[in-house]
């Protein structure tokens, strides 16, 4: 784990959260994607070395839409940056962790991505992302 990429935070409405972010930072989004394979629209803020990241469901049936529903707005997870995904996927394995999925997936801001369960994080939902190439 070279550095913590971003921090990730489940929002109701990107058109309320982008403005108060921006106040609250003191900084302008410089980035919104959509990533449909995850059925959420993103918005990105970085404030020194630190990038935040606000997740708007696209789906009433989506992880984000899921998520509030259950805990409300909040932190929804924590993002890692590593230099090769595949072995870290391969080593946090071998020291028993569960990854959500197999292979890493093409995630926002041009990375690859895997997340942990949380269970094995003491209820942290742990991202793992490297820069595409």
């Amino acid at each position: 784990m070279l550095k913590v990429e971003h921090i990730g935070i489940a929002v109701r409405e990107l058109s309320a959260s982008v403005p108060l972010f921006e106040k609250l930072l003191n900084t302008s989004c410089y980035k919104t994607e959509a990533v449909e394979s995850e059925q959420v629209a993103t918005a990105f803020f970085k404030t020194g070395d630190t990038k935040i990241e606000l997740l708007e469901s696209s789906s009433a049936e989506g992880v984000i839409a899921r998520f509030i529903d259950k805990k409300g707005e909040g932190i929804h997870h924590i993002a890692f940056e590593v230099a090769d995904i595949e072995a870290e996927m391969k080593r946090l394995v071998s020291e028993g962790f569960v990854l959500l999925h197999e292979q890493p997936k093409r995630g926002a801001d041009n990375k690859l991505v895997c997340f942990l369960h949380p269970k094995n994080t003491n209820g942290v939902l742990v991202e793992l992302c490297m820069e595409m190439k």
